[in-house]
């Protein structure tokens, strides 16, 4: 099966602790990210569009990683 965008920048099929908040973490962050996906480049400010989508997308990127790490950071 063919990955979406977000799918594959999440890295959404590596859960090996099958947790269900980790899944949920990132089943969101990358439905997230497509949506970002869909933002339309347009012609008067294609460039600058890219460059906010492509922000946009690694923000999300790294706030699922942050939030895997909280819930599966073992105590101290």
């Amino acid at each position: 099966m063919t990955k979406t965008t977000g799918e594959y920048r999440v890295g959404i099929d590596f859960n090996p602790s099958a947790d269900d908040l980790v899944g949920r973490i990132k089943r969101q962050a990358a439905d997230l990210i497509d949506l970002i996906s869909t933002v339309q480049d347009g012609e008067d400010f294609a460039p600058e569009r890219k460059r906010l989508k492509a922000l946009a997308m690694t923000a999300v990127e790294d706030g699922a990683m942050w939030g895997v790490k909280a819930a599966t950071k073992p105590p101290a």
